[in-house]
């Protein structure tokens, strides 16, 4: 057991961790064209808008409450030592834990079901969505079963990380965790591991810089309601706008 806990702990994370900045970079600099979420919205728009919405909306708040614990750990057990600020944040990290859940699910079906949608899905986008369904399980578990693990993980996990990007893993904590805990985090390095293999890494080229560009403008200097009016007949002449 301490060998295998040994690998998925010590070994395994960097193992992950090569994969993901190698495998993304080359996937970003020689088929940028497949770094992509490939999205099937023009096959199914009803299903995927309840299924995509709560998924992303759970997924963001689940990653960034793990990433302040994790970069703000002294800031996270001040908050927790308030009794009410702690059942605050737990109560709202696992109904953003179910928002992810039932998008996730609703998202799996739509793409086991819809025959449009399953022709475009490839043994890895099952792969991978079962994965995220699985970690996110045994997380709300953790969730229900392990509480205030905002707290804990400030306290246990949040060390063990920093080792290892310090290259001098400190593992006692971890391996002293329950198995649905250990489970959910070699969970979470497996998803790292697989994502320059899957859709995931669409991330990478998420357009973020639309928040911080200028607005565009757009001035019409024409009359934009006799541009292509529907009564007229249709003429070989080219529109103005085109």
């Amino acid at each position: 057991m301490n060998t295998l806990n040994t690998f998925l702990f010590v070994v395994f994370p960097y193992v992950a961790g090569i994969v993901f900045v190698v495998g993304v970079t080359y996937r970003y600099r020689r088929t940028a064209f497949t770094v992509s979420s490939l999205s099937s919205q023009f096959l199914e728009g009803d299903k995927l808008f309840w299924g995509s919405v709560p998924f992303h909306i759970g997924l963001l708040a689940v990653f960034f409450g793990h990433l302040l614990a994790f970069l703000l750990p002294q800031a996270t057990l001040a908050w927790n030592s308030v009794p009410v600020r702690l059942i605050i944040l737990e109560v709202s990290a696992f109904v953003f834990g179910l928002s992810l859940l039932f998008g996730l699910l609703s998202l799996l079906w739509r793409r086991l079901t819809n025959p449009r949608v399953r022709v475009v899905t490839s043994r890895m986008d099952i792969a991978i969505e079962l994965l995220l369904l699985a970690q996110v399980v045994l997380g709300c578990w953790v969730a229900l079963g392990f509480r205030w693990g905002s707290s804990w993980f400030a306290a246990d996990l949040t060390p063990y990380l920093w080792s290892l990007l310090a290259l001098s893993p400190e593992t006692d904590a971890v391996f002293a965790l329950p198995l649905v805990i250990r489970l959910h985090i070699a969970g979470a390095f497996l998803i790292l591991f697989m994502v320059p293999f899957t859709r995931l890494a669409h991330f990478v080229v998420a357009p973020l810089h639309y928040l911080f560009r200028p607005y565009q403008v757009v001035i019409w200097n024409w009359d934009r309601k006799a541009v292509r009016n529907p009564k007229e007949p249709w003429s070989k002449a080219r529109p103005k706008n085109n």
